[in-house]
This record gives C-alpha cells, sequence and structure tokens, in this order.
C-alpha cells in the first residue's frame, strides 16, 4: 500500500535551514501530486508546498514564498520528495506533513488521500 515517511525535522536558529524528506511508496505516481502541509499548535493545518511527479510543477504558499523549495528525486526507484527550508523564521515552527493526492491543482488538506506521520520543525529567535 502507499506509504509516506517524513524525516529530517529538528531544532534550528531563526536564519537557518532544514531539509525535509518524505520517502514515497507503494506504487507508481505519474499522475499525482505530493504536497507538504503544517500545523502550529492550536492553529489548523495549512498547504505550504506542492509539486507534481509528471511536469514537475510547483506550488507554493505565500508565507514560505521564495525562502522555502520543493522537489523530487527518483533514485533507483526510491522516490522521494523534498522540502528545503531556508531564512527559517519561528512562525515556522511546526508539524510537518507529506501528503499525495492525484491530479493537480489542490491545497486543502481534505483533498489529499495519503499522509505521512510527521516531522516537527522547530526554530528559536
Amino acid at each position: 500500500q502507499v506509504q509516506l515517511v517524513e524525516s529530517g525535522g529538528g531544532l534550528v536558529q531563526a536564519g537557518g535551514s532544514l531539509r525535509l524528506s518524505c520517502a514515497v511508496s507503494g506504487g507508481t505516481f505519474s499522475s499525482y501530486v505530493t504536497g507538504w502541509f503544517r500545523q502550529a499548535p492550536g492553529k489548523e493545518r495549512e498547504f505550504v508546498a506542492a509539486i507534481s511527479w509528471s511536469a514537475g510543477s510547483t506550488r507554493y504558499a505565500d508565507s514560505v514564498k521564495g525562502r522555502f523549495t520543493i522537489s523530487i528525486s527518483r533514485d533507483n526507484a526510491k522516490n522521494t520528495v523534498y522540502l528545503q527550508m531556508n531564512s527559517l523564521k519561528p512562525e515556522d515552527t511546526a508539524d510537518y506533513y507529506c501528503a499525495l493526492r492525484y491530479g493537480w491543482g489542490r491545497t486543502t488538506p481534505g483533498e489529499y488521500d495519503y499522509w505521512g506521520q510527521g516531522t516537527q520543525v522547530t526554530v528559536s529567535s
């Protein structure tokens, strides 16, 4: 079955960088989209970035545009989606989740079908 496993979270100072990874397995994903979402304590889960597996199209939330970069690696049948996060701010502190859906153009969590368990990112001021 489809599995998504995140890694790479941690504690970083403001202005620093982290790279999150999402290992995706259990199928072929040529027409799928992987999104990154985040949820801070007491807040709703929100869209961060998405990438399409076929065209490589990307989309970002305004709050992370210019600081975060989403990318895909297909190496020896291992599918990994990365989220490079630079110039981190305390307000980026949250649990980060990767998710998978069929088809492009959606940014609402409820429109994604498969989810990872999340990885925590803490940015200190």
